[in-house]
Formats: structure tokens, sequence, C-alpha cells
């Protein structure tokens, strides 16, 4: 009986294990240009980013090894999963800032502003929005 519960258990620590992980969704996408998330500044180039079991934080990545972070996220407001995959930046004269993450079917997630994008804004007319397509990993 003893075994009996220690292989259950096993089981079910193992199938929970497996659907977190088929939960999390990668989104990969090359940056033409160097951008803010946050206060924190990324050079241009191909980034991942990863959802995690913490549904706030993302994991952000550079695949060249050089920068990898965890960013606090909010859920993005309207009701549809998103059509396509991408990364929407607001772009303040020459700065760019990472505003959305989009998995395609699946979830939206944006950032909040930054105070570098808040000064920007101020002193710029308005933003425009910049849209860079990415592609589903897992």
């Amino acid at each position: 009986m003893k075994n009996l519960r220690y292989v259950l258990f096993s089981l079910t620590v193992l199938l929970m294990a497996t659907a977190a992980q088929a939960q999390q969704t990668a989104v990969k996408a090359d940056v033409p240009f160097d951008f803010f998330v946050g206060n924190q500044a990324y050079h241009a180039g191909e980034y991942t980013v990863n959802s995690t079991t913490n549904r706030e934080l993302l994991r952000f990545d550079n695949t060249q090894g050089r920068a990898t972070d965890m960013i606090l996220s909010n859920t993005c407001t309207g009701s549809q999963p998103p059509a396509t995959s991408r990364l929407v930046f607001h772009r303040l004269g020459g700065s760019y800032f990472l505003y959305q993450v989009s998995t395609e079917g699946s979830s939206c997630r944006q950032f909040s502003t930054s105070r570098t994008e808040v000064q920007l804004a101020k002193t710029l007319e308005k933003s425009e929005p910049v849209i860079v397509a990415a592609k589903i990993t897992r």
C-alpha cells in the first residue's frame, strides 16, 4: 500500500511538471534597433521571450547569450487571443520602447511605461507604434 501511494504521488508530480512545461511558450524575434524594456536598455539582435510558471514574469533572452532578464508584465486589455505573434514597440524620436509581446492564439503581455518614455512623451508630439514580427518556438 505504501509503495502504491509513492508511485501515484510520483506520477502526479511528473504529470504536473509536464503540464507546466507545455504551458510555457516562447516567441522569437529579430529586433533591428536598440530598445528599452522598462528602464533596461537592450541592443539590436535576436531575442526570445519565454513565459514562466509565474504569468506576470517573462524571461527575456538575447540569442547570442548577452542578456537574460526576468521582466514583470501585465495582461493586455482586450478579450480576443492575438491573431499573430509579434513585439510592439513605441517609438519616440529615435528611441524604441517595448510595449507588448503577443503569442498567436494564446496571450498578450504588456509592459509598464518607463520614466524615460514618460519624459520623452512630454517633449515629443506622440509615439508611433512599430511592430516586429515574431515566431513561436517550443
